[in-house]
């Protein structure tokens, strides 16, 4: 079994409901998770958006991810979440804590969210300001298996 990601409420390639984004609620979909790894002691996740006009735009970065098979919507926006699971999460390039919905400019056409859960073989000690690129330096060599769901949204 590989490493999977899916979600209920989109499918890969396809168009994320608008509740996810800041159109919406802004909240985080579900995502369901399948074949993980047994050597795996934890998950990490990416969501970030490389259509964005100033370049790749960093939506969610999450790490220390319980070993589950879903990752519930709601998350809380915080760096230490414990309910309905534990992980940890740093800084998107907005600088806030947390999930940030798709928000693309008006009129600029289809953006991909790229979902990128990774297996592994630790758990990190990663501080509250952590971005993406701290999460991936701190998970090289540590990488068993990756993943990846794409997105799509667009405004008017």
């Amino acid at each position: 079994m590989t490493l999977k990601i899916s979600s209920p409420v989109f499918k890969n390639n396809d168009y994320i409901p608008s509740t996810y984004t800041c159109e919406g609620r802004n909240i985080n979909p579900t995502l369901l998770i399948e074949g993980i790894p047994e050597k795996a002691k934890s998950l990490a996740l990416i969501m970030d958006d490389p259509d964005a006009p100033m370049g790749t735009f960093v939506h969610w970065v999450a790490w220390n991810i319980e070993l589950v098979d879903e990752i519930p919507e709601r998350i809380p926006k915080e760096y230490s979440v414990t309910h309905p699971l534990s992980l940890n999460q740093g800084k998107n390039s907005a600088h806030q804590t947390g999930y940030m919905g798709p928000c693309p400019p008006v009129g600029h056409g289809v953006h991909h969210y790229h979902f990128k859960l990774y297996a592994l073989d630790t758990t990190l000690n990663l501080p509250q300001n952590t971005k993406k690129e701290d999460l991936l330096k701190a998970m090289e060599g540590h990488i068993i298996e990756e993943t990846e769901i794409v997105g799509l949204y667009k405004r008017d």
